[in-house]
């Protein structure tokens, strides 16, 4: 035998490992790989049939891309021309030819040993893969007919299976059990994981993702089953159903339901590189099967999400397609990745990878002007960016937000809706067009027959121009000359110093109409003493203590605006309309502004001070002073001022006002304990990119909707969702998240309050206050307000009227949804 042929060699080894077969399923027999089998990769084709044939174990040849002969283990529909991948092993390290190994003409060879182990490896002898979890007492290995390769013990118990560790699709009889996932491919040609997974977690829900590509770190649910605490397993049994079930039996949720005939179908489940979930279905053998022409290809019965460019919504990544890209769906299945005008892709043979723009961008260090008339807006309609705005402009009209793009640097494209616009910066995410899109985008490309030189070249005209002018100043010599020059230079500054001070003029008469007062900035440092006696700071400013000599020693807050940008005559109107707004509002739960102070790029408000500090000091300590702790019933009273206050803003004033940052440290509680509310109307006071990225990420991450994290826009339930939270604090005199609290389940206080509440235990948030737990019925009333004000979904959230009728009992409260079911797939 050493001395034989190849051919004979191999054909003795399947004729002993036919004859050594044994069944290990009396009602479906197997044929058992013994240990010591081989496969090598190449030209042979070698592999292992599952009995009927259906499936095959073994390598296939991927080609393309310069990767030359390189082969993928990989388990497959064998009966069908495309030989379809269900399963693989090395999908991310394909293993190449060009070996030595004894039998084989390339080389790589997966071999289950004697030892009991399953090992893939290349032309040198390295490991490649080999499965997870495996101990010894391997005794032979199985490819069954469901598609299911599994190695087994001598007493044919299961001891790995590739349906425990599947790739990219799921098959009739697998199930998902919790911490399963599966990835998409990379592409329809490249098996490498892609940039979509589906997922089983441990806490019951079903999950579709984004991942941060090229890792496999999820990233943004675009997908959830809701089933958190609930869902125990995900079967995709033989009748071609997919769906998920509790740990009693109970099914939960049919993701898919299928009607056709399974017996004459092959059937998969897989999430595909688009990141759409698509249960396909092949004819086995006639091309009709139960009345219908069944095409000899995959034909996709069932699919979610069923728009899956619409759902894209993340701060981060690119979407379903790619940056500077914009998906459609075409034929109600698939989404189409496209560039928009001006753009093309990155890579042809490769769209998710983005656009890039054919043309010069903006210049932002060119001299003023000087590429004035050099871009033009070209309109995509029913097309949207929904993420990445950096600016937000309310009541304006398109031919304003137009010349708004037009003339900042910085803006590539603006989007346009319902009298709202959106400023964006490359690159653009989340592209997409639908015809029941009524916003439109605007895109910035450079004019075909524009000029346009680098910054090089921009130098060395203004040297040639510097030289140009000595030569005139030489040749001219006069003291004439300069003294004209001077005239007609000055002209424009004195037109622009004339405007300006007329711009501020109009804006004090705006505000003095609101009856405020106006401040130097000499009595703003009088009156707090040189800004020393700090009383907090936030995202917007820092607030000092002030005390006004000529209003008889009256106490006040000043908060200095920080960090505002060097104004033109347009932003100085618009601080006077802002400050004319905060300062025309006129509620008890509201604080007063007394003053203002607009000298240069100063910007102060005078605020009425409020001696017994934030309720923040008083909820939490920490504060400056001595400030005790509330009890019940004041908390209680906390809580409908604050909401009231809201019901103003939002439903009251002439002109809406949307709060943008409510918690503890932004109320404010006067001499008798009453909440008032502060810092409204600050936000559209500062540059809206300021107050998004401040706000958000840094300030008071704990009491943000999911709104401001998908970029989309804000309405006043974002100010809902922040009460809800404020409202639980007020129960529970905590913080939202306390990251060293001894006890873990008790750390997030959403989850801890909706567990206690679920349980009927809700008197566990109120132990140690006596007061509260002599009134647990209205404890209830308000967790479950609370609950219900912080929603994912803002419409499932009350306005801030009914939030109030709620807390006051004239509302019956129904039983509020787990607010946290689909924002922990998050």
């Amino acid at each position: 035998m050493a001395n034989c042929q190849p051919t004979l060699c191999l054909s003795l080894s399947l004729l002993l490992l036919l004859l050594c077969s044994k069944p290990v399923n009396s009602q479906q027999p197997q044929a058992n790989i013994s240990l010591g089998s081989s496969l090598a990769a190449g030209a042979s084709q070698d592999y292992w049939l599952s009995p009927s044939g259906d499936f095959a174990f073994g390598f296939q040849q991927v080609t393309g891309g310069g990767r030359g002969n390189s082969f993928l283990l990989a388990i497959w529909f064998n009966r069908i021309p495309q030989r379809t991948v269900v399963w693989s092993a090395n999908r991310n390290e394909l293993v190449p030819d060009g070996s030595t190994i004894k039998l084989t003409e390339d080389g790589s060879t997966v071999k289950l040993t004697k030892d009991g182990s399953l090992m893939l490896a290349d032309p040198s002898g390295r490991q490649v893969w080999g499965p997870n979890g495996v101990g010894p007492g391997v005794s032979y290995g199985v490819l069954y007919d469901t598609g299911n390769f599994v190695l087994t013990d001598r007493k044919g118990v299961v001891l790995w299976g590739s349906f425990d560790q599947p790739t990219d699709t799921i098959l009739p009889t697998q199930i998902m059990k919790k911490g399963t996932e599966v990835i998409s491919k990379y592409s329809s040609t490249n098996y490498s994981t892609g940039r979509f997974k589906f997922m089983f977690q441990t806490d019951g829900n079903l999950v579709a993702y984004t991942t941060f590509y090229p890792q496999t770190v999820r990233n943004y649910a675009y997908w959830a089953s809701a089933t958190k605490s609930t869902g125990n397993s995900v079967t995709f049994n033989e009748s071609g159903s997919v769906f998920l079930s509790s740990d009693n039996g109970t099914i939960l949720l049919y993701v898919f339901t299928n009607q056709e005939p399974t017996q004459d179908l092959h059937q998969r489940l897989t999430i595909d590189h688009d990141g759409v979930i698509r249960l396909y279905a092949y004819p086995k053998q006639s091309s009709t099967s139960a009345g219908r022409r069944w095409p000899a290809e995959w034909t996709a019965l069932s699919f979610t999400p069923a728009d899956i460019c619409g759902l894209m919504r993340a701060d981060t990544g690119s979407g379903a397609c790619g940056f500077n890209s914009y998906c459609q769906i075409e034929d109600a299945q698939f989404p189409n990745c496209k560039c928009p005008n001006g753009y093309k892709f990155l890579d042809p043979s490769d769209e998710s990878r983005g656009c890039l723009k054919t043309f010069p961008p903006q210049d932002c260090s060119s001299s003023a002007g000087e590429e004035d008339g050099q871009f033009d807006l070209v309109e995509m309609v029913n097309t949207i960016f929904p993420s990445g705005d950096y600016e937000y402009y309310q009541s304006i009209s398109e031919d304003m937000c137009r010349d708004l793009c037009l003339s900042d640097c910085l803006c590539d494209a603006v989007t346009y809706e319902s009298a709202s616009c959106w400023k964006k910066r490359a690159p653009l995410t989340n592209g997409y067009m639908d015809q029941e899109n009524t916003g439109k985008t605007l895109l910035k490309i450079r004019r075909q027959n524009s000029t346009y030189s680098t910054a090089g070249e921009r130098k060395k005209n203004d040297q040639s121009r510097k030289l140009m002018a000595t030569a005139g100043w030489v040749l001219l010599g006069s003291s004439v000359f300069v003294n004209l020059m001077f005239i007609v230079g000055s002209c424009p500054w004195r037109k622009k110093n004339r405007r300006m001070n007329r711009v501020g003029d109009e804006s004090d008469e705006a505000m003095e109409s609101a009856n405020l007062q106006r401040f130097t900035y000499r009595e703003m440092e009088s009156a707090t003493g040189g800004f020393k006696q700090v009383l907090g700071s936030g995202a917007s400013g820092t607030v000092y203590k002030g005390v006004l000599g000529e209003r008889a020693g009256e106490l006040v807050a000043v908060k200095v605006l920080d960090n505002m940008p060097e104004r033109d005559g347009h932003d100085v109107r618009e601080f006077a309309t802002e400050v004319k707004i905060i300062g025309g509002t006129n509620h008890k739960n509201l604080v007063k502004l007394v003053g203002y102070c607009n000298e240069g790029q100063h910007l102060l408000l005078v605020y009425e001070f409020m001696s017994n500090g934030s309720l923040a000091d008083s909820l939490f300590g920490g504060g400056e002073g001595t400030f005790p702790r509330p009890n019940w019933y004041t908390r209680t009273q906390i809580a409908y001022s604050v909401a009231r206050g809201l019901v103003y803003l939002h439903d009251e004033c002439s002109t809406q006002i949307i709060h943008c940052d409510i918690k503890p440290q932004n109320i404010l509680l006067d001499q008798g304990m009453t909440a008032r509310i502060s810092d409204f109307g600050i936000s559209k006071l500062m540059k809206t990119d300021q107050t998004r990225t401040t706000t958000a990420i840094r300030g008071t991450k704990g009491y943000l909707a999911p709104e401001w994290f998908r970029n989309v826009p804000v309405t006043a339930k974002v100010d809902v969702h922040s009460f809800g939270i404020v409202l639980l604090e007020l129960v529970c005199c905590r913080k939202s998240f306390l990251l060293d609290f001894e006890k873990e389940e008790e750390m997030v206080l959403v989850d801890w309050a909706y567990d206690c509440y679920s349980r009927g235990k809700l008197y566990k948030l109120v132990e140690k206050d006596e007061d509260a737990m002599e009134d647990l019925k209205k404890v209830e009333r308000f967790v479950k307000v609370a609950l219900w004000c912080i929603q994912e979904d803002p419409s499932l959230r009350p306005g801030m009227k009914k939030v109030v009728h709620m807390l006051e009992g004239a509302v019956l409260v129904s039983e509020p949804p787990d607010p946290s079911s689909f924002m922990s797939a998050i």
